[in-house]
């Protein structure tokens, strides 16, 4: 296939899954490639909210594979392996078995999910490329589609959310993570049993980048509602074009007039594209830790008060240094809080350095879940952000992998630095 067919087909399959449902639009996109590799069976596999597992939800074509059914753990599989070094697997089976194809479906570092085949043969490098370039596009289509139906949020949830939980994920931003040329940043958020109110928020403008992290008063429905009222400001003031010292005075005034005796702890952070100059804004929250050369140093700024709090305060404008190469993590208390067992969260920061911050945020999380033996007192959320620097101005727009040749991955293959 030419570089003119693979347009063609692209440009078919696009067309093919806008003209059907929203709902159907991976069933078209999996029929068409089991008629044109000749696959017994294609699948999509979405992750869910926690990263612990995935979901299949289209098939084309059926074949025992020897997994559940629909929720599929992802610890020790290889679905856990493609999605942590986004490099696909080729899975070879015994004589006269199919040949199990497992790519990434991921756009602009939001592992989204899954592209699983089942070929009659092992494939080729030019039948590798056009998997990795559906699944590039499939990306595109899950993002398109997902406005319409509730289906992606049904396979996100192998857990039922209470009321709290699902206020909670609505004010999260809808991809957990985002590369750029200059940066690469992935959130992740664990609800404690009774869910505090924490949230995440970021956003990329043509000149900077802005992160924010959040911990509403309470639990449950009142401090989701509390977290929302904080967020809506935020975004507000920010949408607007404030900066962020009015971004923080707008989100405490909105606490003030419409929350009366509540309050949220937040940090608010802004990045220059052009030059990399960092400022930010402390409002009673945990301080950050920054990784630079092996070394995890907790930041020490001056520290305002939380927003909604009904004494006179203003809100200061910090600078923060930051150099190519650096990580910044960025987290609630409900990752310094634990029922249990001890944990060595800069040490760990260190141990995961080679680790995309999707996966480091992920790991992180996890070991904090488990400190606390599944049960925690707090929501538990981190950001965790790597800074390239300025020196370039584009990214590549594929995953990073190899897609003309593959094999299963290897446990330790899970570097990410460009």
């Amino acid at each position: 296939m030419d570089g003119r067919g693979a347009a063609t087909t692209l440009a078919e399959m696009l067309e093919a899954a806008e003209a059907a449902p929203p709902v159907e639009s991976l069933d078209v996109v999996a029929r068409i490639l089991r008629d044109r590799l000749g696959a017994v069976a294609v699948s999509f596999l979405i992750t869910d909210f926690t990263g612990s597992s995935v979901v299949r939800l289209g098939a084309a074509g059926r074949v025992g594979t020897g997994e559940p059914a629909r929720r599929i753990p992802l610890a020790g599989s290889v679905y856990d392996d493609v999605i942590r070094t986004q490099r696909p697997a080729v899975e070879n089976g015994d004589q006269g078995a199919h040949t199990r194809v497992v790519a990434p479906v991921t756009n602009r570092g939001d592992a989204i999910g899954l592209l699983e085949l089942f070929l009659p043969a092992s494939p080729d490098a030019q039948v590798m490329r056009e998997i990795g370039e559906t699944a590039h596009a499939l990306a595109y289509i899950v993002i398109a589609n997902r406005p319409f139906t509730d289906l992606y949020q049904w396979g996100r949830r192998t857990l039922p959310l209470s009321l709290a939980a699902e206020i909670q994920h609505r004010l999260l931003p809808s991809s957990l993570s985002c590369e750029a040329a200059q940066f690469a940043v992935a959130g992740a958020l664990e609800p404690a049993d009774h869910v505090g109110g924490d949230t995440f928020d970021y956003v990329l403008d043509r000149d900077t980048v802005q992160l924010s992290i959040t911990d509403a008063m309470g639990h449950d429905v009142q401090a989701a509602l509390l977290a929302t009222l904080a967020v809506g400001a935020l975004r507000r003031a920010r949408r607007a074009g404030a900066d962020l010292v009015e971004q923080a005075r707008q989100a405490d005034q909105a606490m003030r007039e419409h929350h009366q005796r509540a309050y949220v702890t937040g940090q608010l952070l802004r990045i220059s594209l052009l030059d990399g100059g960092t400022e930010f804004v402390n409002a009673g929250h945990p301080w950050p830790l920054r990784l630079r050369e092996g070394q995890v140093q907790q930041i020490t700024p001056e520290v305002d008060m939380p927003f909604g709090v009904h004494l006179p305060h203003s809100y200061r404008l910090q600078r923060l240094d930051l150099r190519p190469g650096d990580r910044l993590v960025m987290l609630s208390d409900g990752m310094l809080e634990r029922n249990a067992k001890p944990l060595d969260l800069p040490d760990l920061i260190v141990r995961t350095r080679a680790l995309h911050p999707r996966e480091a945020a992920r790991t992180l999380i996890g070991a904090v879940v488990d400190a606390g033996e599944g049960h925690l007192m707090d929501d538990a959320t981190v950001i965790c952000l790597d800074w390239h620097g300025t020196g370039s101005s584009q990214r590549a727009a594929d995953t990073g992998a190899d897609l003309t040749t593959a094999s299963a991955p290897s446990s330790t293959s899970d570097t990410h630095r460009p």
